[in-house]
């Protein structure tokens, strides 16, 4: 297991956002975490695959084309 366990903190300055959006995805089971003894760890492997699952990819539109008269 060469996986980096971080704590909450860090996972949510790895996320860029609060402690307390790491938390709610522990709470609802949301992502993966590991109990070490009262600690809670998450991989940073999950922080990866959460990002990329819910990474949302741009649409490109093509401009319509107009009609001539």
């Amino acid at each position: 297991m060469t996986d980096r366990l971080l704590t909450v903190e860090q996972a949510a300055h790895v996320l860029g956002t609060t402690v307390r959006f790491p938390r709610r995805l522990i709470e609802e089971r949301r992502i993966t975490f590991v109990k070490v003894g009262r600690h809670v760890r998450i991989p940073e492997s999950v922080l990866s695959a959460y990002v990329e699952a819910n990474t949302v990819e741009p649409v490109i539109r093509r401009p319509a084309l107009r009609r001539v008269a």
